[in-house]
């Protein structure tokens, strides 16, 4: 709503380099040199007692003694003094820092050091990037505040890295290709500021197109998925990650623990986020600078037009590889191709046009595949032969590709003579690769970046609508166990707790005898299944603990000794509780499925869905998701499988009911959301048939958490806040119907912005303002609801819903209080739907854990100045601003 918090560190005025020296390989002297090498334009103050000048300027003994004020310090002191020089910049009014400094937590006695450097910074709202780190690069302002010795050139890209080695080395890899950057950001040991403040930052800065990320680890998952989803709905995110092959360190109690990695969530996370996961620094830039074109695609479906059948195949098999589709060229495309390619053509796709293909059969062909609805993006490739003419041939893809409304790439094999060719695909805009597989993995990314951006707009909330949950019967059962010094559930009460979010079960009976298996299968009805019963053993089948198909009572009474036994020889220490008895659930068509869920040590709890039964761990068929998921994204996990095609029609086979599997993963996204003490949940098998789905088999283990003020804190995105969503009338009888906001909400805010008086729009953006530009649309309907949260008032009229109202916070870096804005629409105005909102806003800012709202309002705007003072607002002179009011309540 004002300034972004870390304006100061990315566009300060003026900059002290405290340690600051003449010494040759000292890196304050190096982060000086690059200072003031860089052309920064502000005062540039360096700060060491024992120098009275460093070069041409001046140097001072502390902070108080600069003759100006100072936005941004830069520290490269020893570890032990920089608590004490956060404290003096703090009094000084300074507003951000760069540590360069070593000796923190990442050494050994350095984490009170730490903790005394934050405690000064937080008092004084002091923003820290560091320690331990490279430094800032900034070339929109000519800050280089590192002590690397490169520099970035001007540009689009910003670069945020944990890492300050591979910053350097990108920039030189960078520097010798002509890439620019709008920011080059080392976030080092990331103490304070990190990837989601750095990500919330870059996602309104005007200067930067795209987004990239080296990440070694995430510390804080819901500032990262946070600040993560707010950058890449305004522009693409690409991200490199460390330690993809290293194995996670959990003891798991399930097939699922055992199926899902670290590097599987973190996948997952980005998908969910809408950002794009590059596997090498190459790709990393190659995704960027594509997707930073903004060609949109639609689907996967990919065309290959080649003058060679082996850069066809090459490319094809590269495809495949990556999930992508190879089009399937509809008749009256075939029939184009005919009319203007030589009879010899490959007649399908790829479309091998020959080696001899002058320019006009380049532009026949590719203006053929762009025409055809069945083509997501064509991928043009050329490997230079005796008759090719690489440039003109270019010129005619580009011809071709003007009015295209799909992505076109192009791939002209070689280097000496295609360099031209290059040349003039850059000049045209038309993304261009020097390898087959290359070209297939950027369309892949452009593939992937659409379809994670339909992830990113999905707002499910907590509970499905359709459903009831018994949550307090199922906090019931985690509370017996764990008073029983238990964390694994027995089946039954697994069961119980599943059938309380509505999840089918087979109703099961435990029998601690012979005789009561015999009466529990005589109630149930034959046949019955057996299964031992014991807190010790995680998967039955692992002891011959399971017994399928008894038929008569005297198969029960022997069955019962046989598992008995069985336990007894293989697991003689274990404790044996009894044995289950269920009714035999026998159905035609059946499939076997697993449905889990697994607690992430960074990213919280995720789902994951694949193939069941006894192979699950050899066969390792899954996907993985983030809570919570709507149908779209059950449909989307699903299809992510091996086993999805057998889900539908096959051969012999009808479909499964896929409503009840879509409802089931629903009812487990529930009880992830409800229940953050469950560890691992793992339903195996889960039957689905025509019929509907059954869960045969279920375990559950928990363990007691240490009690949050936020709901769903322990999860990494915080689901729609569906419980706010209220009904309320006004006098004269109008119904409105106060909700937060949605995605989908864009169309109707900005109609209700558009039809605001000028006044109305004047009050509220403090600006001439008349439509909200895409970038404010998208931020003020795309919401973080961890990060702020926006009710909107809505009435029916001619069944189409109309906003009236908004009202929204924003957290402030402090993390413990808001910032609110209110705007009503003029007709509505007086009617006290501005007074509901706020106390609306006010409970939930409350319920956040929120001490302290605050907003600003002009002097000229009386009615809301009268409406806050109503609500207990202490009103004040701003201290920026004569015409402006400080409002500010404590909650």
């Amino acid at each position: 709503m004002g300034p972004h918090y870390l304006d100061r560190l990315f566009a300060p005025t003026a900059v002290a380099v405290f340690g600051a020296s003449e010494a040759p390989d000292s890196v304050g002297a190096r982060i000086f040199q690059n200072i003031v090498g860089g052309g920064f334009a502000g005062p540039i103050y360096p700060i060491n007692p024992k120098h009275a000048q460093v070069g041409d300027y001046p140097c001072y003994p502390n902070i108080a003694a600069t003759p100006g004020p100072v936005d941004l310090a830069v520290i490269a002191t020893p570890a032990a003094s920089v608590p004490e020089i956060i404290r003096a910049c703090g009094e000084q009014g300074v507003h951000a820092a760069i540590v360069h400094s070593t000796g923190f937590a990442e050494t050994a006695g350095g984490g009170n050091r730490q903790k005394a450097m934050l405690e000064e910074a937080r008092r004084y709202n002091l923003r820290i990037l560091g320690p331990n780190c490279l430094g800032l690069i900034r070339p929109p302002v000519r800050l280089n505040a590192t002590f690397s010795r490169n520099n970035a050139a001007p540009g689009s890209l910003a670069l945020v890295s944990q890492s300050g080695g591979l910053c350097t080395a990108i920039l030189d890899w960078a520097e010798a290709r002509g890439i620019g950057f709008s920011a080059m950001v080392s976030l080092g040991a990331g103490a304070d500021i990190d990837f989601g403040d750095v990500l919330d930052y870059l996602a309104l800065d005007p200067g930067t197109q795209s987004v990239l990320l080296y990440v070694e680890g995430i510390t804080d998952a819901r500032s990262f998925m946070s600040g993560l989803r707010v950058a890449a709905r305004l522009k693409p995110v690409v991200v490199v990650k460390a330690g993809r092959h290293a194995e996670g360190s959990r003891a798991a109690m399930s097939h699922t623990g055992a199926l899902v990695g670290a590097d599987d969530v973190f996948d997952a996370a980005l998908a969910r986020a809408g950002a794009v996961r590059a596997m090498t620094i190459e790709q990393l830039f190659s995704a960027a600078e594509l997707l930073a074109t903004h060609r949109d695609v639609r689907g996967n479906r990919l065309a290959i037009v080649t003058n060679g059948g082996g850069p066809g195949v090459m490319a094809t098999d590269r495809a495949v590889d990556l999930g992508l589709a190879i089009a399937e060229l509809q008749r009256d495309t075939l029939a184009a191709l005919d009319r203007v390619l030589p009879p010899q053509w490959s007649h399908a796709n790829p479309v091998d046009i020959l080696g001899d293909a002058p320019p006009e059969r380049y532009r026949a062909a590719v203006a053929a595949c762009i025409a055809d609805s069945g083509v997501d993006g064509v991928l043009v490739m050329l490997a230079p032969q005796a008759t090719t003419q690489p440039v003109d041939a270019a010129r005619a893809v580009i011809e071709a590709s003007v009015s295209a409304g799909k992505p076109v790439l192009a791939c002209w094999m070689g280097e000496l003579q295609v360099a031209a060719a290059r040349a003039a695909f850059s000049q045209g805009k038309i993304p261009e690769f020097p390898t087959p597989e290359a070209s297939v993995e950027a369309f892949a990314y452009l593939a992937a970046y659409q379809r994670n951006q339909q992830l990113l707009l999905q707002t499910p909330g907590p509970l499905a609508e359709q459903s009831a949950p018994e949550i307090a019967g199922a906090e019931m059962i985690i509370d017996g166990a764990l008073s029983e010094r238990r964390n694994v559930l027995t089946g039954l009460e697994a069961k119980a707790l599943l059938r309380a979010f509505g999840v089918p079960i087979v109703a099961a009976v435990l029998a601690r005898s012979a005789n009561e298996a015999l009466v529990a299968a005589e109630s149930l009805g034959f046949p019955v299944v057996m299964k031992i019963e014991s807190p010790d053993i995680v998967h039955k089948s692992d002891v011959d603990g399971v017994r399928l198909n008894i038929e008569n009572a005297q198969a029960v009474r022997g069955a019962y000794r046989e598992l008995l036994a069985a336990v007894q020889e293989r697991r003689p220490n274990a404790r044996v509780s009894g044995v289950t008895v269920e009714r035999m659930h026998v159905r035609r068509h059946g499939r076997e499925l697993l449905l889990g869920v697994v607690r992430d040590p960074v990213f919280g709890p995720v789902i994951a869905f694949g193939a069941g039964g006894t192979t699950v761990e050899v066969l390792r068929d899954r996907a993985i998701a983030l809570p919570p998921i709507n149908g779209f994204l059950a449909e989307r996990l699903i299809a992510r499988t091996r086993i999805a095609p057998l889900l539908g029609a096959f051969r012999q086979l009808p479909p499964v009911a896929m409503d009840a599997l879509i409802g089931t993963l629903r009812c487990l996204s529930e009880i992830v959301c409800e229940l953050p003490r469950i560890r691992e949940l793992e339903i195996n098998p889960l039957v689905a048939d025509p019929e509907g789905v059954v869960a045969l088999d279920a375990r559950v283990v928990v363990d007691a958490l240490t009690p949050r003020l936020e709901r769903y804190g322990h999860m990494a995105i915080h689901p729609y806040p569906s419980h706010l969503v209220s009904d309320w009338q006004l006098a004269d009888g109008t119904d409105i119907v106060i909700r937060p906001i949605r995605p989908e909400d864009a169309e109707i805010e900005q109609a209700f912005i558009r039809d605001l008086s000028p006044q109305s729009r004047y009050f509220r953006f403090m600006q001439a303002l008349k439509d909200l530009t895409t970038e404010m649309l998208v931020r003020f309907t795309q919401i973080d609801y961890h990060r702020e949260l926006a009710l909107i008032a809505t009435i029916a009229v001619n069944g189409k819903e109309v906003e009236i109202a908004v009202v929204r916070y924003v957290t402030n870096p402090d993390g413990t209080s808001c910032e609110f804005a209110l705007v009503v629409a003029d007709d509505w105005q007086g009617k006290g739907v501005g007074t509901r909102l706020m106390h609306g806003l006010m409970e939930a800012a409350r319920a956040r854990g929120f001490r302290a709202m605050s907003g600003e309002v002009l002097a000229a705007n009386t009615p809301m100045l009268q409406l806050v003072q109503n609500l207990g607002f202490e009103i004040r002179l701003s201290a920026n601003d004569p015409n402006v009011r400080t409002v500010v309540k404590t909650l």
